[in-house]
């Protein structure tokens, strides 16, 4: 097998192959950079937990109108915002912090979408929805993809160096400007957009992989935020690729080995990264004599 054989020619010969890259691509340039504000912010297991959040309005919108991309996605939407409006305001008017409080919401989205496909489905449209099938993108699932990416861009250029105050200071955005918790409820928002997004080409299950792992391994990397985003979309087309290039080869499914890959990418910054990694840690470094 040449390097054309091994690397191109599946994409240049089949137009499934380009449509999942693109997807993938347009996922990895919207979500990575959230990822690193879920980094930043200590919030990516309420991320993964809203990731099940919109099972139950997917699981609704699969069963009733089958498997329409858009349907599912409306679905998904409003799930994921009410579970996510609903967690906030335990948060809010009772004593139950935000992490516990997204927990909870997670364990029950998560219950009530499996009981609904049970009862009403059968075991592959279970999978469908919980793992996805990046391959079978069609152009109108690839066209509706990228707009609510370029969406989710936009918005969080808009938002960007408010997110960043709001990450370090919330109490000072507040004071200040009066709308820490606007931008808090809007990156909340992007996130669900991004996770219905996700979930037609990675499943319920996988979305925050692409999202989380390249911004966790980034931050081995680098201190700084910007170069960090970037690093992580970087990481994160890197991961599509070659997960889509063994999902080829190898006849794997397409979702977990593009996790997997962002895994192998998130154990070597834990071994190898210039900042806090395994190596940086208790290799010691050579010293300039004076």
């Amino acid at each position: 097998m040449t390097i054309y054989e091994a690397l191109l020619q599946p994409f240049v010969d089949y137009g499934f192959m380009r449509r999942a890259l693109a997807a993938c691509a347009a996922l990895a340039v919207s979500g990575a950079p959230l990822g690193v504000f879920l980094v930043l912010r200590r919030m990516t297991l309420i991320g993964d937990a809203m990731s099940h959040a919109i099972l139950p309005g997917v699981s609704i919108a699969f069963l009733v109108f089958g498997l329409s991309i858009a349907h599912m996605t409306v679905g998904g939407i409003i799930a994921g915002l009410l579970v996510a409006g609903l967690a906030g305001a335990i948060t809010q008017f009772t004593q139950l912090k935000e992490d516990a409080s997204f927990t909870g919401a997670y364990v029950l989205s998560l219950a009530a979408g499996v009981l609904i496909i049970s009862l009403h489905g059968n075991s592959i449209d279970l999978m469908h929805v919980l793992f996805g099938n990046v391959l079978a993108v069609d152009k109108e699932s690839l066209l509706l993809v990228t707009s609510i990416a370029s969406v989710s861009t936009l918005a969080l250029a808009w938002i960007y160096r408010s997110l960043i105050v709001e990450c370090f200071d919330p109490e000072f955005m507040r004071a200040v400007h009066g709308r820490g918790g606007w931008i808090h409820q809007l990156f909340l928002v992007l996130v669900v957009l991004n996770l219905v997004c996700a979930f037609q080409s990675l499943g319920t299950m996988m979305a925050m992989g692409v999202m989380v792992l390249p911004a966790i391994a980034s931050r081995f990397w680098t201190k700084d935020i910007d170069t960090s985003m970037g690093l992580s979309v970087a990481l994160a087309l890197f991961a599509s690729y070659i997960g889509l290039l063994l999902s080829y080869h190898f006849s794997l499914p397409s979702g977990p080995a593009i996790v997997m890959t962002a895994g192998a990418e998130y154990i070597i910054s834990i071994v190898a990264g210039l900042h806090g990694s395994l190596i940086a840690r208790f290799v010691p470094r050579k010293h300039l004599a004076a």
